[in-house]
């Protein structure tokens, strides 16, 4: 950051773009926090009205990042000391990521399957889901969970691809058989 921001952008645009380094984590955790807070009271039906019911589900979430934010702290130690170990922010970044793509193919479905109940041309979104799908099981079996070779990653990506477009053709089929009876 220091050599591009010394080098590039020189002294006012080096400012700036820390301040962005250190604005967008921070801004990005707040959104993340306020998200979860909201969703676990829905979740458990508690009205978030009040500060002091605000922090019924705060206290623990600010537990669970501390807890989280030590461990990762451990966890770049032991980066530091020991070669190719990934440390706990890749790891959490590596998930994250992952998590984030997968939102993307449950979202992409359901805009399909709504698309198809609608009459509208639903190929538009059919590609993209299908692509997904076989992007994050490879990538979950290849990287995150299993550590599968390519080869068999592969495998199981084309598995993937036949289960998921089989799977929704047989859906439609049974649909559309539904509606016009």
């Amino acid at each position: 950051m220091n050599t591009i921001c010394n080098s590039w952008l020189g002294t006012f645009g080096g400012i700036l773009a820390i301040l962005g380094v250190v604005a967008a984590p921070i801004t990005s955790g707040d959104t993340a926090l306020r998200s979860c807070r909201l969703i676990i009271a829905d979740f458990i039906k508690l009205s978030q009205k009040t500060i002091r019911k605000r922090f019924y589900i705060c206290i623990p979430l600010f537990a669970a990042v501390i807890a989280l934010v030590l461990w990762d702290m451990n966890e770049d130690l032991k980066a530091q000391q020991i070669p190719g170990y990934v440390s706990g922010f890749e790891k959490l970044w590596s998930w994250f990521g992952w998590s984030n793509q997968t939102l993307s193919v449950f979202m992409l479905w359901a805009i399909t399957v709504f698309l198809v109940q609608q009459r509208k041309p639903y190929i538009i979104t059919l590609i993209p889901a299908l692509f997904m799908t076989v992007v994050c099981t490879t990538f979950f079996v290849s990287v995150q969970a299993f550590s599968m070779p390519e080869a068999q990653a592969n495998i199981v990506a084309g598995a993937t691809f036949v289960v998921a477009l089989a799977w929704f053709c047989l859906w439609m089929r049974k649909y559309k058989h539904s509606v016009t009876q």
